[in-house]
């Protein structure tokens, strides 16, 4: 699967991305329901004629996807070849329907809880293991709900590089929402003078608000818009820029800004809300509590210099891996044995170093829901993931 959603923005995809190559790597039969277009070493099930990059979350378009794919489920089944897990990572629609369908759910909670969200997991969440993506967003579920396990978002750190001659700006990324704050980035780099490059998408129905806060300020030199970035081009961003700022005033579940940062060995100038608990205080970054709280952060990090990757695993496990060599893991996703009908896929003997504790549901002494948390040594297991998005950004679930 290509991981670059339309525009190039794209976080789900990309942990989807590398959950599936992580299981494939460790020969399990992964089957990713995707938009048309997208890649993946996965084996990839595009199920709708086109994709539909600018509904993303449409009721029409999502239920559409997913009632496709519980055909391909139960086809399988009929043809004695069962899918032993489902990993939802498309919305809403396939955990309020997952009691209709055979194979044991797992479903990733990607948002926040909020009035609403809240009431939708307390009368759906039972009916599949739900995973939370940081300690904070798990902290936050409301009676009730039962997470299964913090599996944090994974990042290939190997495939990002690593840059200690930093350039004299600063960086926001994101998209172009008043809740990701670029206005108070703007503000907090303005007081001590400060360069600022801002970068990200701005969506439909955020171009007034982009247009009044944003644009005024705009001028070039202190402060650039780059637009919306992906690939290389993003990378060196994060690499060549002294901070990363993140003046987000809401409880975000987790924030992959955060990580492609300290990846790249930017620290992370954050407001303490939401996972910025991965910004280990003085040592991958800086909390503060407001904006010139921010700013004479900006004036201090320079002295940090290229943060280290490390500390920030140690603060999200799964969000970060070494750069040295290890063998490919995630945590395993628990399944029933596979059936005798399908074909054993053999473990690979090496895999890249980046793959290591990568997102892939609930651990196994965290899983519910269930039959068997051990598949048998060196044997494969039938998975499904789908992500019902535009080209190159598939939702994943696990099938």
């Amino acid at each position: 699967m290509d991981p670059s959603a339309p525009g190039g923005y794209g976080g789900i995809e990309a942990v989807v991305e590398l959950l599936c190559e992580a299981l494939v790597a460790q020969g399990h039969d992964v089957t990713l329901f995707a938009a048309p277009g997208s890649r993946s070493t996965a084996h990839v099930h595009a199920l709708l004629e086109e994709p539909h990059p600018d509904t993303i979350g449409s009721a029409l378009h999502e239920s559409d996807h997913v009632a496709c794919a519980w055909e391909q489920v139960d086809l399988e089944a009929a043809q004695h070849h069962p899918f032993n897990v489902w990993h939802d990572h498309s919305g809403f629609t396939a955990l309020a329907m997952a009691d209709r369908v055979a194979v044991p759910v797992v479903h990733t909670i990607h948002g926040p809880f909020d009035r609403h969200t809240s009431r939708f997991y307390q009368r759906h969440g039972r009916k599949a293991t739900l995973v939370a993506i940081s300690r904070s967003q798990a902290a936050s579920a409301p009676g009730g709900v039962g997470i299964s396990a913090v599996v944090p978002n994974p990042i290939a750190v190997d495939r990002w590089p690593l840059n200690t001659e930093k350039q004299d700006y600063v960086l926001w990324i994101g998209r172009m929402v008043p809740m990701k704050g670029a206005h108070r980035a703007i503000e907090a780099a303005r007081l001590p003078g400060k360069n600022l490059v801002l970068a990200g998408p701005v969506q439909t129905g955020q171009e007034q608000p982009f247009r009044e806060r944003i644009e005024p300020h705009i001028d070039g030199q202190r402060v650039r818009y780059v637009g919306d970035v992906a690939g290389a081009a993003k990378q060196q961003l994060y690499a060549n820029a002294q901070a990363l700022l993140m003046p987000v005033l809401w409880p975000e579940p987790f924030g992959m800004v955060m990580i492609e940062a300290l990846a790249t060995g930017t620290p992370v100038i954050a407001f303490p809300e939401g996972a910025a608990e991965i910004v280990i205080d003085g040592e991958n970054g800086m909390l503060v509590s407001d904006e010139p709280q921010m700013a004479r952060a900006i004036d201090q990090v320079g002295a940090m210099g290229a943060t280290d990757p490390a500390p920030a695993a140690r603060a999200s496990p799964s969000a970060t891996t070494s750069r040295s060599p290890r063998p490919a893991t995630s945590g395993s996703t628990a399944t029933r044995p596979v059936s005798s009908a399908h074909r054993r896929r053999s473990r690979p003997t090496s895999s890249r170093a980046a793959m290591s504790k990568l997102h892939s549901g609930a651990r196994a002494d965290d899983h519910r829901g269930s039959a068997n948390a051990n598949s048998p040594a060196g044997s494969s297991q039938r998975l499904g993931s789908t992500r019902g998005t535009p080209a190159g950004a598939a939702r994943s679930q696990l099938r």
